[in-house]
């Protein structure tokens, strides 16, 4: 499992770094089934996978860092929820999916959609894969803050 996971969990990594010269810290992966799957946070970007593999990876924030990561992109102050704040998020998504895709290519043919943001405290992801368990990746970012990295893919035979 760990080579499926690891390269989300180095792309997330890089990402934040080279884009937003921001060092995040994984914490421990976890399973969660779909009727477990509940979100604490205000955003999250979304990226549906398709091909040999089928699935969707999304990364979710709280609004502060959303605005903290925006700022930084920007040079501009945050305080609202806007075109620019869910513009990051879907560009980070992207980003993550598309250098995982990357890495995946040599064994498996998969397509990555546009990204789709989903905005509202507490809001609730639908997953495109019916029988996919759903692996959750924490990262600690800034010095109080964190963000998730969700992953649910399923191999198709």
């Amino acid at each position: 499992m760990e080579q499926y996971i690891q390269p989300f969990i180095d792309g997330c990594v890089e990402v934040f770094r080279d884009l937003c010269n921001v060092e995040i810290r994984p914490g421990r992966v976890f399973f969660v089934s779909k009727d477990e799957f509940e979100t604490i946070w205000d955003m999250s970007g979304i990226i549906g996978l398709s091909g040999e593999a089928n699935g969707a990876v999304a990364i979710s924030i709280k609004e502060d860092t959303a605005f903290k990561l925006t700022n930084i992109l920007t040079g501009k102050e945050y305080t609202t929820v806007d075109r620019e704040v869910t513009d990051m998020l879907g560009e980070i998504v992207n980003i993550i999916a598309g250098n995982v895709k990357i890495v995946f290519e040599k064994k498996h043919r998969i397509k990555i959609s546009m990204p789709s943001i989903i905005k509202g405290k507490s809001h609730s992801i639908v997953w495109p894969s019916e029988k996919a368990r759903i692996i959750c990746i924490p990262f600690g970012i800034f010095e109080d803050q964190e963000l998730c990295l969700s992953v649910a893919v399923e191999q198709i035979k």
